[in-house]
């Protein structure tokens, strides 16, 4: 047994990874599935599509890999966060849509507890802010608004989980109702000071405990795979939500360490050792992992739109037919153009907090076409993480220095990482394996199976591809962000 299977289930596509025993991506396999818009700032996903992707890739990864069940020692689980399901213990059918994490359809209620003072408390707890962004508040809307669901979670026939949990249930028959540590932390019901549900969270949003997932850690022991689904019983040995797991596969275990990654969104992790850092700033305290009941903690800035903002360029706009389009596009924009996309398609998220606000454009001519489009598109999520460095600054002076460590989709855009170093005014470090998500959940389950080195080992192994240095002049680089804070203060005036 000298491979391990990492399943990486994320907002518009199931992909799995084989690895080799050094973590040498091997082989790997890839489905989109549908995304549905019931309602304005409401997207939902089909359970069974998310469990059918997950379960198509991880056996056609196998296959491609040359490879039978005996040869696999392991799974790792990585995930969208925050995505909300509820299904029937008994039967395992889900009763709703799940509620994906950009879903907007609880704001009225997350305004209503801020106004009855509720944050405060909430945000010691859990490290969260009140935001419809969290499954706290979509489990409730889910147990409000589904004919019977609280009288059935009431009487312990329901199971609550994020994806992970859907996958781990799924992957084991229906045996194994657990989660870890950073997906709980995700939830707004769990107490990361003291590692547990908190009680009065959940009666606060009226959740009963039953429904909820037992917690482990990152690497640990989450149950056996079903026979048929390889051949033979496998065991899931690594579990983290993706941030989590980018942070662990870029090997960001000393404090002040930093990634972002760069996928649907974008998201921005700090890690800031045993030390639980409240935000000053609008950011979340998180957990970053927890490996042998030790818990990493981490600062966390979120931004809701960042390569989704290329989708939408391709699918809305239809001005590229394909990604790879926008770093052309963007070199033959014209210089004297300076558009400033605010893509707050779904309010804006880190430091701002806003979901109520909905995207803009600004500085548009008659001369303005696709190739400033573009450009404005991809250094809208330049901008976008200057906010949150500035914030982690603010916050804890141990970012002051940081190199910035990046993954996801559009690091490969060398356009794109040119100027997110030269809006940050600091380096940026691209590794050569740029599907850090699916490494780190790969770690944690080769770490748990024996056949990965302990952290320490595993960061020297590290590998960069290139780093990205500032070149713009530090009087442009502060008028380009001065213009932006004003494009996004008109953005939030408008609403």
């Amino acid at each position: 047994m000298t491979h391990i299977l990492a399943i990486d289930q994320g907002t518009t596509s199931s992909r799995a990874i084989i690895f080799d025993a050094d973590l040498n991506p091997v082989a790997s396999a890839q489905k989109e599935f549908p995304q549905h818009f019931p309602a304005s700032g409401w997207v939902e996903h089909d359970a069974s599509d998310l469990w059918v992707s997950v379960a198509g890739v991880a056996r056609a990864a196998v296959e491609k890999a040359g490879l039978h069940a005996g040869d696999i020692a392991a799974i790792g689980i990585t995930n969208q966060r925050e995505t909300t399901l509820i299904w029937d213990r008994k039967t395992g059918q889900p009763l709703h849509r799940a509620i994906v994490w950009q879903d907007r359809r609880t704001a009225d209620l997350c305004e209503a507890l801020k106004a009855q003072g509720h944050e405060p408390m909430i945000a010691a707890r859990t490290g969260l802010l009140l935001d419809p962004y969290f499954s706290g508040t979509k489990l409730k809307w889910l147990l409000d608004n589904v004919d019977g669901a609280r009288a059935r979670a009431q009487a312990g026939e329901l199971a609550f989980g994020t994806v992970d949990s859907w996958l781990i249930w799924n992957l084991t028959g229906g045996r194994v109702h657990a989660t870890d540590a950073t997906n709980a932390a995700r939830t707004l019901l769990y107490n990361i000071a003291e590692n547990r549900w908190d009680a009065d969270i959940c009666a606060l949003l009226d959740i009963p405990m039953a429904l909820l997932p037992e917690v482990r850690d990152c690497a640990d022991d989450f149950g056996m795979t079903r026979a048929d689904l390889f051949g033979r019983e496998i065991p899931i040995l690594g579990v983290a939500g993706d941030q989590q797991a980018a942070t662990v596969g870029q090997a960001c275990f000393q404090p002040g360490m930093m990634k972002s990654t760069y996928g649907t969104g974008c998201f921005a992790l700090l890690n800031t050792g045993t030390e639980r850092v409240p935000s000053s700033n609008r950011l979340l305290t998180t957990i970053a992992y927890r490996l042998e009941g030790r818990t990493t903690y981490a600062l966390e800035g979120s931004i809701f739109i960042a390569g989704a903002v290329v989708q939408w360029l391709r699918d809305g706009l239809k001005i590229i037919r394909h990604a790879a389009e926008t770093q052309p596009l963007a070199e033959a924009a014209d210089p004297s153009q300076e558009l400033l996309l605010v893509p707050a398609f779904t309010g804006l998220g880190a430091p701002y907090w806003r979901p109520d606000c909905r995207g803009a454009i600004f500085g548009l001519t008659r001369n303005s076409g696709p190739a400033e489009f573009a450009r404005a598109a991809l250094e809208s999520v330049g901008f976008q993480t200057r906010d949150l460095l500035e914030a982690m600054r603010a916050d804890w002076p141990g970012a002051g220095d940081s190199v910035l460590r990046v993954d996801g989709g559009m690091v490969a855009s060398d356009w794109t990482m040119q100027f997110l170093a030269d809006i940050l005014g600091a380096p940026v470090d691209r590794p050569r394996v740029t599907e850090t998500t699916a490494l780190g959940a790969g770690y944690l389950a080769g770490l748990r199976a024996g056949l990965c080195p302990p952290p320490g080992e595993f960061a020297r192994n590290w590998a960069l591809d290139r780093r990205f240095e500032p070149g713009m002049p530090p009087e442009h680089r502060e008028v380009r962000y001065k213009g932006w804070k004003k494009a996004v203060t008109a953005t939030m005036a408008a609403v």
